[in-house]
């Protein structure tokens, strides 16, 4: 990834929390405080209103309730480095051999381009792109639990999904989430997603929660765990540090990528 590239997340994101923090932004501030053109700061609203956090307005951008909205997993690219550097620390967690579990989403797909080749693993999975990817490798058979396909995830919920987790135990599973707080737990905008996380909590010896640091702090709308439900958090070590502490104080262990 280019430093352009990795500068237009980072100014993304900080206008983004200053969109929610003070409600309302204007194009022409942000560029002078960011020293670019209008034309750029316009770009990158149209970016964050892309994926459903801001609306735009003349002049400026509101912000979304972000507890109704979740972008389609093909169209989450902010902070795609960070993420990949955090599917890179999940590797570690992989065992040499037996059963993992990878959930649908963007950084468990860059997980499943990370591993190894040479390890054998039956992988279970609802995420569609997973499956497809890792079914061409040799040394991994590939499960995966059925159901009705949601098109924002690519991921497989409902009663299929169910069904086919209540039958399994996997030696390490690999989660996401929307939001991830110790106040409020881990939260998703979609019940049915809710109901398959909750389940997917329950079937791991070991559950790694791979979460960019845009999850610290946030509340979706459906809780479906705790953060003490889960074993390791991983997530970039530019996440605010007052999360980082709070999390590591209910037992949790987080690593930073």
């Amino acid at each position: 990834m280019t430093d352009e590239k990795v500068f237009a997340d980072e100014r993304r994101y900080e206008i983004l929390q200053r969109v929610r923090a003070a409600g309302r932004v204007e194009v022409s501030s942000l560029a002078t405080e960011y020293g670019v053109s209008t034309e750029t700061i316009r770009q990158d609203l149209n970016s964050l209103q892309e994926s459903g956090v801001i609306r735009r307005t003349h002049g400026g951008a509101v912000p979304v309730d972000r507890t109704l909205i979740e972008p389609r997993v093909t169209e989450r690219t902010t902070f795609s480095a960070e993420k990949r550097a955090i599917a890179g620390a999940a590797v570690a967690h992989v065992p040499p051999g037996g059963s993992i579990f990878i959930e649908s989403g963007s950084t468990s797909l860059l997980l499943a381009e990370s591993l190894p080749d040479d390890v054998p693993l039956t992988v279970f999975t609802n995420s569609l792109p997973v499956a497809v990817l890792l079914a061409q490798r040799p040394n991994a058979t590939v499960i995966t639990l059925g159901g009705r396909v949601r098109p924002v995830t690519l991921g497989e919920v409902d009663s299929f999904a169910l069904r086919s987790l209540r039958d399994i135990h996997v030696d390490t599973a690999f989660l996401g989430t929307n939001g991830l707080s110790v106040e409020h737990g881990l939260t998703t905008p979609d019940q049915s997603e809710a109901d398959v996380k909750r389940e997917m909590l329950r079937i791991s010896g070991h559950t790694v929660l791979l979460a960019d640091r845009s999850k610290l702090g946030t509340v979706s709308l459906w809780r479906y765990g705790s953060v003490t439900d889960v074993d390791v958090v991983i997530t970039s070590a530019r996440a605010d540090a007052a999360e980082i502490e709070l999390l590591r104080a209910t037992g949790t262990a987080v690593e930073l990528a």
